[in-house]
Order: C-alpha cells, then structure tokens, then sequence
C-alpha cells in the first residue's frame, strides 16, 4: 500500500516550474514509486547496468526521439550518455516538468548532471521512511520548521505528540525503508541480507575501486560500529588493514550511494577548541543493526550501541525534515578539546540551533551541560534555545518539556501542526 512522502508537494512544484528534476537517494528508498504516483501518465524508463535498454547508451539521440519528453528516466547512472542529449534537448524547449530523472549514487555520472545541467536542473534527496511518513500524517508544519521560525512560539505553543504503534527498539531494528517497514519481523533479516548483497554487488561494483570483496564487507561491518563517531580514516584503516588513503576512498563510495551521511564540525571563532573531524552515521539504523547481528529488537536492550543507533537515527529524522524547507538549515555537530559537546547545530539566517541527543526518558538538566557548555565557548553568537531530544515516554503529553532556563526537552515523536499559531 502506497504510503503519502512528504517530499512529495516539494517535486511537485519543481517538477511545475523546470525543466529537469532530478531525484536521487539510495536503492530501495521508495523513488520510483513516488514518482510513479506524482506522475502516473509518463511513461518510465528502467536502466540497468547489465544491458543498455532501448540503445541508449549507443544512440541517446535516437532513444529520446523514441521516448519523447515529458518521461521519468529512472536510474540514470546506468545510462550517462543521455546526459548530453538532455542538455541539447532542454536548450531548444525548457518546458517544465520534460525530464525526471532518478539516481542511486551520487559518483561521477550525477555530478556529469549536475555541471552538464547546471541552470537547467533542480535536485531533491528521498532518504527511507519518517516518523511522520510511518505514522500515516499528510503534511501541515514541521517540528522543525516551527522551531527554525520563531522558538519561543513553539515552547508556548508545543507539537502534538504521537502515539506509536512500535516500540523504539523494534523501529530502530526495523529500520526506514520502505519494504522492511511492512515485512514481518521474522523476514527482515532475509531482507536486509539480499540489500546488502545487492548494494554491493551492484552498486559498489560498479563505482569500482575494490580489490578485496571481504575486506570491504568488513568496513561496512565497522562502519556500522562506528555510526554517530566522529570519522578517523587512520584508525579505520589500521582496523581492517587498509590504507588511510582506502579507507577515505571506500567511506567516500558509502556516501556517494547515500549509505553513509557525514556532519562536519562547526568552527566558529574559538577555532583552536574544536576538532575538525566530522561525525558519520550510517543511513539505515535496520541495516546497521543487520551488521552488528543484533537478532531481535530485544536485543537493542541495553546494548552499548543503542544510544548511538538512537542518535543517528535523530539526525536522519532532522535530515529529512530539513528537506522539506524551503532554505535548509547547514548541519555541524561541535566537541570541544576539553570533552564538551553538542551532537547537532542547525544554522540558518545568522542564528544558530543547538540540539542534543539522548536516550533517556526523563530528561534533566545535567542533559544540556554540552548546550550550556556552548553558550559559554560563544557568547557573542546569535543563538537559539536549545533542544534535548528523547525517545520521550508513551502516550506523553505535551511533546516538550522546559528542563533549564534556556533549553527544552522535546520527545522525537512530536508531530504536525496544521499551521504555525
């Protein structure tokens, strides 16, 4: 059953104003069905790497005059040479809406789009599911978009908070996509092994660059041990056996096919107190806890990796709702030399958003000493209060919680406004 994407009235409306819309983000995250219900009377087109579908590769001029505009071309990576057509094409007719295209990674062919195309295209990212996308809700205003419009209105005003009919453990093990979040539980392990026997076969394959088949398995298998810590590609190197120069290369393959999401770090002025090193999180907690054999959403009970799965997890939900802004936020996570640190700051028009991350369901103040610890190393800075975000509590209501002067707890589970009050 098709379920409502959020991103779904942001494509839309690109789709009624340029000419090529592109949409990429990893396999299986639900584009092609999104687009086949934005788009139900255009015609789809299929590439695949293993043959070149109606001689695209060989005559991309002939193939467009056979497959005429508007089309959704879906996996264009596999077919690069139609790039320069399209360019052709668009030059002589900018009609809105001609060309749709998707991608599955973001290596040399889609950044060939992105110069070819410059002016011409727009693009949009489609991670798994939300929490909002999950929980069925159709639209209205963001937590998040409140929050970035005017703090103090939230506090008075708070999001409704839903009521999930899972607990965390079982969402974080089941993950985001969207088949995994319709199968039993007793099949998602089948599930997330072909996922990941495909990913690599296919996608990985063909961004080249790997010798060594098992090797690799294994840093994807320590990069899930490593979601939500900050990125050192000598340790990881010296974990596997690889080069630092491999490593960087092969994390960098992980974020090109959208498997891997990076935060940098915020530098402020005070640049000797902060670490450079940006934090990386895998992009699926299901298929994170795939990779660490965690059997059961039982088994996320007091495991030491369930507050860093939590916390990814966060940050993916603020990914995906900072989407839908019209001016997304940038995203840095800060730690200074001392140990202080606040896991994500949003920054938009000059004014700065400080959020932490905890797995705990009755917040206090001893959870914003990194907020307060911040406020105190950039005192000039133009800053907002700061949130602490919790798997809040079951049926809790309000979504948010005052728990020190100038900062708030708020239950990740928060929902839709029909507008701003």
């Amino acid at each position: 059953m098709y379920k409502h994407r959020l991103l779904a009235v942001k494509l839309k409306r690109l789709a009624d104003y340029f000419p090529v819309v592109v949409l990429s983000g990893a396999r299986q995250v639900g584009k092609s069905t999104l687009l086949r219900h934005l788009f139900p009377d255009l015609e789809a087109v299929v590439f695949d790497p293993a043959k070149d579908v109606g001689n695209a590769r060989q005559d991309p001029d002939l193939f467009l005059d056979n497959h005429p505009a508007p089309i959704i071309l879906d996996e264009i990576q596999y077919a690069p040479e139609l790039v320069s057509a399209i360019k052709r094409r668009v030059d002589l007719n900018r009609k809105p809406g001609s060309y749709i295209l998707t991608g599955s990674q973001q290596w040399s062919v889609m950044k060939s789009i992105s110069e070819s195309l410059a002016g011409r295209a727009v693009f949009a990212t489609l991670e798994g599911f939300s929490l909002g996308e999950i929980s069925g809700e159709s639209g209205g205003v963001t937590w998040l978009g409140r929050w970035l419009a005017n703090p103090a209105e939230m506090m008075a005003h708070p999001p409704r908070c839903r009521n999930p009919a899972r607990t965390l453990n079982e969402q974080l093990w089941r993950g985001w996509l969207p088949e995994a979040d319709s199968l039993p539980l007793d099949l998602l392990p089948d599930f997330h092994a072909a996922y990941l026997r495909t990913y690599l076969e296919r996608d990985v394959r063909m961004l080249a660059g790997v010798e060594d088949w098992q090797v690799f398995g294994r840093f994807v298998q320590l990069a899930a041990a490593l979601t939500a810590c900050e990125v050192n590609y000598s340790q990881l190197g010296r974990d596997i056996g690889v080069t630092p120069q491999t490593a960087r290369r092969w994390l960098a393959m992980l974020r090109a096919t959208f498997q891997w999401h990076e935060v940098p770090a915020y530098s402020g002025n005070a640049v000797k107190r902060i670490s450079g090193k940006a934090k990386g999180y895998l992009a699926d907690s299901g298929m994170a806890c795939h990779l660490l054999q965690l059997s059961a959403p039982t088994a996320l009970s007091g495991h030491p990796q369930t507050g860093a799965l939590f916390e990814s997890a966060v940050v993916a939900e603020i990914r995906k709702l900072c989407a839908l802004e019209s001016t997304a936020p940038a995203l840095y996570h800060w730690r200074s030399h001392g140990g202080a640190e606040v896991d994500l700051i949003l920054e938009r028009d000059g004014r700065l958003y400080p959020v932490e991350i905890k797995l705990t369901t009755n917040p206090s103040r001893k959870d914003t000493a990194g907020l307060t610890a911040f406020r105190k190393t950039y005192p000039h800075l133009n800053l907002a209060p700061g949130l602490v975000i919790t798997p809040g509590q079951s049926g809790q209501q309000p979504s948010l919680q005052k728990i020190s002067e100038q900062d708030c707890a708020l239950s990740w589970q928060a929902g839709f406004a029909e507008a701003v009050l």
